[in-house]
């Protein structure tokens, strides 16, 4: 073997390696892709996927799909070449892993912050649809963790609402923080709870800050509930979280419990956050949502308000719907049922 035939072998073997340990290494990118879409009017395993019980309902009919998106699971990593070939393919998207799942957070600190905005966005659905069906909604401050060792552990748990402390009423988080600072630490307070629609009391000695140790405490975590009297069960899959689904969980329970038929035979689709007053709220990944909606076969594709800006020069046989709330929606789609209306419902351009 001659001396160059020696260093092109030599030359040929590094250069695969060095490809093999590129393609090998992982980059700290996440890729989006279309995802699947769920029929939320389709039964699973023989049961309704959202089922309300408690007041009457009434047939739906068409499909009404909660849409996703393909992403990098946070126990994975990206390499290069899968990292630059999402890059280039249509409808998907790279982005920093650090925007998609926090720094330092393990695999089971994000599984459970996805799970507990799934379902916070199904509670807060619950209120904006029956509110907009004329259904009574009550407002309570509602504790939604409990630390594990303080003065209240044992005593309230997450989905509790809080009706007094201290023999007075409460009806914002800010009340029921001030209740607390209002006495010392090492002192009692009395909660008066709501907890599976049965009213308890709880008393709980406050514990010092470890901040500032003249600051009482219990050990609670707190937000805004919502108390009704309809019972409603969602069976979705436990792979699919975050908040982005709110809107048409809020879609499906309107529908079920109002007798306009507002979905009729049609297969619409969308995305959005949604708050306990129906207001919609941006998400990620909407060009990623549409491409797998219009494979599902949807027509209509709810859009929220604040994402416009992100489907301009979106190629799509769907039709894209603006919404800014839950009404927006409902009027909408009613409108898009008469063909005299629906050339003006409004779009994202």
């Amino acid at each position: 073997m001659t001396k160059q035939t020696w260093t092109a072998a030599v030359s040929a073997l590094l250069f695969v390696a060095l490809a093999a340990v590129v393609s090998l290494t992982p980059v700290p990118f996440v890729s989006w892709s279309p995802g699947t879409t769920v029929n939320l009017f389709e039964p699973v395993d023989g049961q309704a996927r959202v089922e309300v019980e408690g007041i009457p309902t009434h047939p739906t009919t068409g499909e009404l799909r909660l849409t996703t998106v393909s992403v990098t699971r946070a126990d994975s990593q990206l390499t290069l070449p899968e990292a630059l070939l999402s890059y280039w393919l249509s409808a998907r998207e790279v982005l920093p892993r650090d925007a998609v799942y926090p720094a330092g957070a393990s695999v089971d600190e994000i599984r459970a912050r996805e799970v507990q905005m799934m379902d916070n966005s199904q509670s807060s659905a619950v209120a904006a649809a029956l509110r907009a069906a004329g259904q009574q909604v009550r407002e309570y401050p509602m504790v939604v963790g409990v630390s594990n060792g303080s003065p209240a552990d044992g005593r309230l748990k997450p989905g509790d609402f809080i009706l007094q402390v201290n023999d007075k009423d409460v009806s914002t988080t800010d009340d029921v923080r001030a209740a607390i600072n209002k006495v010392a630490v090492g002192e009692a307070i009395l909660f008066k709870i709501l907890r599976d629609r049965q009213e308890l009391t709880q008393t709980i000695i406050t514990a010092a800050s470890n901040a500032n140790p003249a600051q009482p405490v219990v050990g609670i975590n707190l937000t805004i509930g919502y108390s009704y009297e309809p019972r409603v069960t969602f069976r979705i899959s436990p792979d699919i979280g975050g908040p982005s689904a709110g809107l048409i969980f809020a879609l499906a329970i309107y529908d079920m419990v109002t007798s306009g038929d507002l979905i009729a035979d049609r297969s619409i689709a969308g995305t959005g956050t949604i708050t306990g007053d129906g207001k919609v709220g941006a998400i990620g990944g909407i060009q990623e949502k549409i491409a797998g909606a219009e494979a599902a076969g949807a027509t209509i594709f709810l859009v929220p308000a604040e994402n416009c800006a992100d489907v301009q020069g979106v190629s799509t046989a769907v039709r894209l719907v603006r919404v800014a709330t839950l009404t927006d929606a409902i009027a909408s789609l009613q409108e898009l049922k008469d063909p005299a209306k629906a050339g003006s419902v409004r779009g994202c351009v």
